[in-house]
């Protein structure tokens, strides 16, 4: 009796810990969840080493892509102190130090573990162009100085190299869609789409040593050297670009200081029209005549000076930058631009930034303002003379100050009859940022990378919900604890026996 007693209560402890240990395992395998664990922020750095100045722009994006292209945005900017590394020729060293204060910022900004993944980029513009024109071996030198200095950071270094006219035309083009959602828009519902109805924005761009125009035209381009083909979300665009090289805002006033010393004759004051009554300044022939976008007269003493004498004439300002801008020559006529380049007609509204916002800025003419008033308003400012426009502005430094009513002229001349935006004057929209993010070349320059950066594999985790793995739990536990009682209370009764 005592035996069958025995047999019965352990059959009826080992159903109940095999019907436990069912129960647990049936809730383990029933309701799991797969989850996609958040994708981590990623990095990336690009140097804008321009012709007058360097800035790092730092942008953040999520390790997933849209169709192959990262959603970017810009997450901390900083301003290199001093001159365009091109300005570096006597002591290229110099160049690669001036890049440490931003470098520095970068490096607290991007967390410690990332940073060795953070790529970064130098992309030199106009300025270190013409110095590889004049001479390649010191360009190269100055970009071996910044790399060494970038090197010395825990970054994933990439390269410096000098982008081409239409590279950076083409990723300011980029840049400005991006931010406007023409290219890529994100709905109510959380999904990235391509917009139906997404409006194509053409850009200007002027800088220090070169200007460029970008836009999508209406019809197909004709010449090919002018076409930058781009894709970007998985849809493909055909741009129309063109750099002018020698053309930018600095290099534009140069070529006007030439032109009034050549017709001048032999003296050695010479009236500026674009210059304030007023202001004078002193220029050594070897400063007006040390770029390769003017000719150099077959003899001249560079120690020699000439003196700048302003006479505040609106009007022969405007008309002599036609002087300097060749509006006539162009075998692709009626579709020309200027200095004989090809462009077809401009089609659709446009962003202006870089000089072209900061002048029209100083002027009180952004984001828009009617012809006409841009027309008095630049007139108003030539004709003031040096004394008044220096009290009405005291912050400003007079290298700056004397420039704005030559800029303001030489802006309206390529734009309105270089790129003949004489009836569509409406369509130009002067800014500097869109979405807080500055408007330039580099935004687009690393949508374009992220093209070849990979993206992250997704990463899936599998679990059930807090109840039901308390459950769990309670009956594995339960089914122990039946166990190790059975086996307690055979060990005890056979001690007893």
């Amino acid at each position: 009796m005592a035996i069958q007693m025995k047999a019965l209560l352990l059959g009826a402890a080992m159903a109940a810990v095999a019907c436990t240990t069912i129960i647990a395992l049936v809730l383990s395998l029933a309701n799991h969840q797969t989850l996609d664990q958040p994708y981590s922020t990623q990095y990336g750095i690009v140097f804008d080493a321009g012709s007058t100045h360097t800035a790092l722009f730092l942008y953040q994006w999520l390790g997933n892509k849209e169709n192959n292209t990262g959603i970017v945005s810009q997450k901390q900017s900083c301003d290199v102190d001093g001159d365009g590394i091109s300005s570096y020729v006597q002591n290229p060293p110099a160049a690669g130090e001036s890049l440490k204060k931003c470098l520095d910022v970068a490096k607290a900004a991007v967390p410690k573990g990332q940073q060795k993944t953070t790529p970064v980029y130098l992309g030199a513009t106009a300025g270190m162009r013409l110095l590889s024109l004049q001479n390649k071996s010191l360009a190269d030198s100055i970009l071996v100085e910044v790399t060494k200095t970038i090197q010395s950071y825990p970054f994933d270094f990439r390269g410096a190299r000098i982008l081409s006219g239409m590279e950076e035309g083409a990723y300011g083009w980029i840049t400005i869609n991006y931010l406007l959602e023409s290219l890529i828009k994100h709905t109510f519902e959380g999904q990235w789409i391509h917009p139906k109805a997404g409006k194509i924005i053409g850009a200007l761009d002027l800088g220090g040593s070169s200007t460029q125009i970008s836009f999508t035209p209406k019809d197909p381009v004709k010449n090919p050297a002018s076409a930058f083909n781009l894709q970007l979300y998985g849809y493909k665009y055909e741009v129309y670009t063109q750099s002018y090289l020698c053309y930018g805002k600095d290099q534009a006033l140069k070529k006007l200081q030439v032109y009034l010393h050549k017709t001048a004759g032999s003296s050695s004051v010479i009236s500026h029209p674009c210059y304030h009554v007023g202001y004078n300044i002193n220029v050594t022939l070897g400063e007006l005549y040390n770029s390769p976008c003017v000719d150099k007269p077959n003899n001249f003493n560079p120690t020699a000076t000439v003196l700048f004498s302003g006479t505040g004439n609106s009007s022969l300002c405007l008309s002599l930058m036609e002087n300097i801008v060749n509006l006539t020559d162009c075998a692709f006529s009626p579709e020309c631009g200027f200095s004989g380049a090809y462009q077809p007609p401009v089609n659709g509204e446009f962003f202006a930034f870089s000089a072209y916002f900061y002048t029209f800025e100083f002027l009180g003419l952004v984001p828009k303002a009617p012809l006409t008033r841009v027309l008095s308003t630049i007139d108003t400012q030539c004709n003031k003379t040096w004394t008044t426009l220096t009290a009405e502005n005291p912050t400003i430094k007079a290298k700056y100050l004397k420039d704005y009513c030559a800029s303001a002229h030489y802006i309206m001349t390529i734009l309105l009859k270089g790129y003949k935006f004489n009836n569509t004057w409406d369509q130009i929209s002067f800014e500097k940022q869109v979405a807080d993010t500055d408007v330039g070349w580099t935004l687009g320059y690393m949508l374009n990378l992220t093209n070849m950066i990979p993206s992250e594999h997704t990463r899936a985790v599998t679990g059930v919900l807090h109840s039901q793995w308390a459950a769990q739990i309670f009956f594995i536990v339960f089914a122990l604890f039946l166990s190790l009682l059975i086996i307690v209370i055979l060990f005890v009764r056979d001690l007893s026996h």
